[in-house]
């Protein structure tokens, strides 16, 4: 008996599935290409190594939340907030209850002006843990800042009553007070902040600030005891320096100045605020000196290029005088003071 002859059926099988293999196998190369691309595109060099790093270890580990997390601080230190906020906001895909990751990507927002972003951000993490002080704390300074005070005072209040004692809270609620213009409460509340923690230096130095407004000698001791704490705080310096200025203490707020500029040569307020107390003893080459370093220092400082111009045009030197009065309206051109003094001279 004959065999029958081959199936064609057998035959159209057969080449369907080599195509199919072959499609399969055309689909995968495309699909590593594709892959490939997304990888090469996940490699992008920065010129930062240790974020140029943590992108290969990405592209090995695409799942990893704490690489993302890493990569985003990194990115965030180096102002790159849109970098910083795409990494944090995957981290948190894979691991959303992290509370690091929550206190930094709000922190990326705020500085990225993105207010909103940044408070809602930060009351998820406070929602997710709502004894979390840290959190806390945080969650009232971005209400001050966003001058939520309400918000912001209830979150101290809150704080509390976890902790009765915590400074950092009374701190927190002497700035509400003080914005909101209630001095006393403010000053109880500070001095109540550093009768719990004598080294927090910026309580110290806010209750210097609200006595000076009250014109109370006291503000000086509160000054020196910031400056016990940290004898080279600069923020602790200058508002002592200002207090002395205001009281007539000249030469030694000068001598404060000259501290400022030997801590940070850069410090270009020190060297302005040193260019008004000349000025008004009329020491005109000193005063000019010193707005000439605070304009040098800082090429965008208007006021400095304004009384620079002011003391030339004291000396006479009125072409010079000109030109600072025109370079302080270049930068600003509705600076009044500036425009009146060149319309003078010419």
């Amino acid at each position: 008996m004959k065999k029958p002859p081959y199936n064609s059926f057998k035959i159209v099988l057969a080449i369907s599935l080599w195509s199919l293999c072959l499609c399969l196998i055309m689909t995968s190369c495309q699909n590593d290409n594709a892959s490939n691309k997304d990888i090469t595109t996940s490699l992008a060099i920065t010129g930062n190594p240790a974020i140029d790093g943590l992108t290969k270890e990405i592209a090995l580990q695409p799942n990893d939340a704490k690489l993302y997390a890493q990569r985003g601080a990194l990115f965030y230190e180096e102002e790159g907030y849109d970098e910083a906020i795409q990494d944090l906001t995957k981290a948190l895909s894979y691991d959303s209850t992290n509370v690091s990751y929550l206190h930094l990507l709000s922190d990326a927002y705020l500085d990225y002006y993105q207010s909103y972003n940044a408070l809602t951000t930060l009351e998820k993490a406070a929602n997710l843990y709502p004894k979390r002080i840290p959190t806390l704390l945080k969650l009232c300074e971005f209400q001050l800042i966003l001058k939520k005070h309400d918000e912001s005072i209830n979150t101290v209040n809150n704080i509390l009553k976890l902790e009765p004692l915590n400074p950092n809270a009374f701190f927190m609620l002497g700035l509400n007070f003080k914005e909101l213009g209630n001095i006393d409460r403010a000053i109880g509340s500070f001095q109540t902040a550093v009768e719990n923690d004598p080294d927090l230096v910026d309580a110290w130095i806010n209750l210097g600030q609200l006595h000076a407004q009250k014109k109370s000698k006291l503000a000086r001791h509160f000054f020196d005891n910031a400056l016990k704490v940290e004898p080279e705080n600069t923020n602790a310096l200058h508002a002592k320096a200002v207090f002395l200025h205001d009281s007539n203490q000249l030469q030694e707020a000068l001598s404060i100045y000259r501290q400022l500029n030997i801590i940070d040569p850069t410090y270009e307020d020190a060297f302005y605020n040193s260019g008004i107390i000349y000025l008004e003893m009329d020491s005109l080459k000193q005063a000019y000196n010193h707005f000439n370093l605070a304009a040098q220092t800082s090429p965008t400082f208007i006021m400095a290029y304004y009384y620079r111009g002011l003391t030339q045009e004291q000396q006479g030197k009125i072409a010079e005088a000109k030109k600072d009065y025109q370079q302080a309206l270049n930068l600003d051109p509705e600076f009044e003071r500036a425009a009146k003094a060149l319309r003078n001279l010419r």
